[in-house]
Formats: C-alpha cells, sequence, structure tokens
C-alpha cells in the first residue's frame, strides 16, 4: 500500500513539474520616466547606488545599445504597439506631439490576455492625452488590454490623480509616494496572479520632474534628490524580485528594465549632463544630449534582462534592440500570434534574449524620427543625421528646442555620418571618408520615409481607422498648425 502511495505521490509531482514547465512565462516589464543611459551604478553612474539592480545585471544580461523613443507618449506609444509613432493610429486621423492611441490599435496586452494572462499596469499610462484632467477615458488601460490599472493618466509635471481601474482615487497625490505605492501595487498583483501566467507592467512616474522620494530615501543620495528616485527605483525593483522567489515563480518569469528615454536636460544647470546634487535630470554618461534629441542620449537607454536559467548571466548584448520589439518577442514568448493585418517594427529578439548573438540581422536599422519627421537611421555600426535646417518649421512649438543646448539643434547642412564604435558621443561627421555608407543609409531613410511617412508625407502603411474622404498628403498636427498660423 505504501509503495502505491508513493509511485501515486511522485506521478503527481511528475505531472505537475511538467504543467509548469508548460505554463507560459511572466513578464514584469519596468519603464521608468526619464532614466539616463548612465544613470545606474552598472551602467557607468559614479554616485547613485543600484545594488539590487547591477545584481540583476550580474545575474542576466545588459542591453548597451536598446533604443526608446525620444520623449514620452510616443515612447508609450512603440512600446505598447510594436510600432514607429508616427505609424499608428490616433484617434479621429490627427497625430499628437503625444500620441492618443486609438482603440483599434493593438496592444501587447491586448495579446498577452487572449493568451489567459493576468494583465496590470502600475504608473503612468500617457496614451489617452497628455493631461491629467481633459484624458479620452475610453483609451485608458482598462479599455487598452490591461485588467487592472493602479497609476495616473500622464506626467507628474505639476501634479498626479490617482486611479485605481476606473475610479479617481485621489487627487494631486503626494508624489513623494508614488514610487513605494506603484510597487506595492505591482507586487499584490503578482501575489494574486501567481497561479496564472501575468504581465505586470509598471511604469514609474518618477524620475520625470517633478522629483520626490520616500522618507526612507530622501536626502541619502550623493546624487541629491534625483538619485534620491532613482535608488528608491532600485529598491522597489528589489522588492519585486524578492517577491517572485518567495513565489517561487522565478524561473517562470522574465524581467525587463528600461527607461522611455534619456534624461531631461533642461532641469540641469546649463543643460548640461547630471553630474551634481542640484540637478534634476539625469545623464547619458558618454552618449551625446539627451531626451527631445535624436542624438543617441535622448533614445539610447539602460537595459537589464533577468530570467535565470534563459537569460545566461553577466552578459552584454551589443546588437540593436528597441522597445518596438517588446510586443512581437513577448507574444513569441507567450505563444501568441502578432497581427497579421498591419506592419509592425518591431522584431522578435528571443534569439538576443538567450545569448544567441550570431543569429542577430546584421542588416537590421534604426529609424530616429522626431515627433512627424525622420532625423537619423542606423545599421550596423553607421549612423546617419539627414540635412535639416537648425529650426525646422514643420516641428511647430518645437521648432526652437529648448530642451537641448543650442549647439545639438544646430541642423545638418550635409549628412552627418557617425561611426558609434569609435564615436559614442557622435563628435566627428566622417561622411566624407564613407561615402557607400552614406549612400546606403540615405537610401533606407528613403525606403523608411515611404513606408511610414515624414513630415511632408503619409507614408504608405500609416495607419488610420476613422472614416476619412481620401487618404492625406501629409500628416495631420493640427497643434503644429496652429503655433505655425500664429507665427505668420
Amino acid at each position: 500500500m505504501k509503495h502505491l502511495l508513493l509511485i501515486h505521490i511522485t506521478t503527481v509531482m511528475l505531472a505537475s513539474a511538467v504543467i509548469a514547465d508548460q505554463r507560459p512565462p511572466n513578464f514584469v516589464l519596468i519603464f521608468v520616466d526619464d532614466l539616463g543611459y548612465a544613470d545606474l551604478s552598472c551602467f557607468g553612474s559614479p554616485t547613485i547606488r543600484t545594488p539590487r539592480l547591477d545584481q540583476l545585471a550580474r545575474e542576466g544580461m545588459r542591453f548597451t545599445h536598446f533604443y526608446a523613443q525620444h520623449i514620452c507618449g510616443p515612447s508609450r506609444a512603440a512600446l505598447m504597439t510594436g510600432c514607429h509613432p508616427l505609424r499608428v493610429a490616433e484617434k479621429g486621423n490627427i497625430k499628437e506631439i503625444h500620441p492618443v492611441l486609438h482603440s483599434k490599435e493593438i496592444t501587447v496586452a491586448e495579446i498577452l490576455k487572449e493568451k489567459g494572462y493576468a494583465t496590470g499596469c502600475f504608473g503612468k499610462w500617457d496614451l489617452a492625452r497628455h493631461s491629467q484632467k481633459n484624458f479620452v477615458p475610453d483609451l485608458m488601460p482598462n479599455q487598452q488590454g490591461f485588467d487592472y490599472f493602479f497609476g495616473t493618466p500622464t506626467s507628474n509635471d505639476s501634479h498626479v490623480d490617482l486611479y485605481r481601474n476606473e475610479q479617481l482615487l485621489e487627487q494631486k497625490a503626494d508624489m513623494s509616494t508614488l514610487t513605494k505605492r506603484h510597487t506595492g501595487e505591482a507586487i499584490n498583483f503578482i501575489q494574486r496572479h501567481r497561479e496564472e501566467p501575468f504581465f505586470a507592467y509598471v511604469p514609474y512616474t518618477m524620475v520625470h520632474t517633478r522629483l520626490d522620494a520616500s522618507t526612507d530615501f530622501k536626502g541619502k543620495s550623493k546624487r541629491g534628490l534625483y538619485g534620491d528616485a532613482v535608488e528608491e527605483i532600485d529598491h522597489s525593483c528589489g522588492l519585486i524580485i524578492d517577491k517572485l522567489k518567495e513565489l517561487n515563480l522565478v524561473d517562470h518569469t522574465y524581467f525587463l528594465f528600461t527607461s522611455d528615454n534619456g534624461p531631461w536636460l533642461i532641469k540641469n544647470k546649463d543643460k548640461r549632463d547630471g553630474i551634481a546634487p542640484q540637478d534634476h535630470g539625469g545623464s547619458a554618461g558618454p552618449l551625446r544630449s539627451g531626451k527631445v534629441s535624436t542624438w543617441e542620449g535622448g533614445v539610447r537607454v539602460p537595459t537589464i534582462l533577468w530570467a535565470p536559467s534563459r537569460v545566461p548571466a553577466n552578459t552584454e548584448c551589443d546588437k540593436i534592440a528597441a522597445t518596438i520589439d517588446i510586443l512581437p518577442t513577448f507574444a513569441k514568448l507567450a505563444g501568441g500570434e502578432v497581427p497579421t493585418d498591419r506592419v509592425l517594427d518591431g522584431v522578435d529578439i528571443t534569439h538576443l534574449f538567450s545569448g544567441n548573438f550570431k543569429a542577430a540581422d546584421e542588416e537590421r536599422f534604426f529609424a530616429y524620427y522626431f515627433i512627424n519627421s525622420l532625423q537619423a537611421v542606423r545599421q550596423g555600426k553607421w549612423k546617419l543625421h539627414l540635412p535639416r535646417p537648425a529650426n525646422p518649421d514643420w516641428l511647430g512649438p518645437f521648432s526652437s528646442n529648448g530642451h537641448i543646448t543650442a549647439k545639438d539643434w544646430a541642423g545638418f547642412k550635409e549628412p552627418f555620418l557617425v561611426d558609434l564604435d569609435s564615436d559614442p558621443g557622435e563628435t566627428s561627421n566622417v561622411a566624407k571618408e564613407n561615402p557607400d555608407a552614406v549612400k546606403q543609409l540615405l537610401a533606407i531613410a528613403e525606403e523608411v520615409r515611404a513606408d511610414i511617412g515624414d513630415h511632408d508625407r503619409v507614408g504608405k502603411n500609416m495607419r488610420f481607422f476613422d472614416p476619412q474622404e481620401q487618404r492625406p498628403d501629409r500628416p495631420n498636427f493640427p497643434r503644429m498648425k496652429r503655433t505655425l498660423k500664429k507665427k505668420q
């Protein structure tokens, strides 16, 4: 009898193990606001302490050429849809500086939900209009694939209103509590859904200013309040990891940490790279410029992937990857399907996740968009800044860009070619010495413009879901047109 009982127990354990192995992986995605490339100690910060993230980097993978977009809303649109923001459809067929994501766009949350995932969003949304008050309720997270939402409609520029799902919980919430509260809600979500696959999306409101941190962290960093806020995020990521370990979910979870764009240099003295305690913006380290630019410092972001036994430990990936790749990659890992009725810009990078860098597409290129216009393209080590005037009138309120230094907004009379391997700071134009590279990248730029679009044209695969009499000739940015009209 005991022998039969032992066989029964062993059979049950083996069956449970098989079920566990077949279970789709969980995803925890941390999306920090305005964190610069060099704002973690494992990415070179000399003053900000990030021991928990440093440990994840040692146990996992650092992506050193991972790209977001140049500003908040477009970056979130790219992440959610797997597309460059100019391509995606918006409500009313217009294009906003911060996209108002159309309900017919398909988000990564919707794809995972179709596969039985519990989906939760904890923090800043910013895809239903860039406003704490005048947002579109039908485009908030609960209508875009998320079962549960705890957070705020947009940035914490002046204040934050907190919502739980569609209910307003608190107006002008205490910003010093936001990171702690978002983390706590994410951990509770993980606890509740530990028996099923889940997607926990944590787009922290920090370190976008206005800055703040809880009493446990305020005044503790050598880098001032900015460092306090980063160090609290580091601690919060550690708490999430601790919960995954406690619930024995480590072998079933991918943890991905990244940022929505580079550092907001306007918050630093003389728009310099953030170095001093009084600077409320971050640092791009060796990269040039910051947020609201298409220099590397504006769009290349610190990224860490952690998934023990699936992601090789202490590895560094220098292949081109981006937030647009998250949707197709998570879909592949979850056994889901990407949309086939529309063009995506992102690609499945599961081969990079597993450390198979030889399988990377060496012909892959990345397009650098600034709101409504293509400014640069990259393939391999070569990046080409396309000719443009110093103050493009088609950029409306951004034609005079006060977010970065004047020298970084000077424009280009001729193509400006950079070898990013030898010149990550983008200081030297080597176009004359490398005419073949210039020719190749100019051809790619024309392909991108024809496909996605540009300030003066609508790409053949730009999406419009609302009725209209005819396809427009150029993207409709009404706010920019009003600004230009006033100037005239």
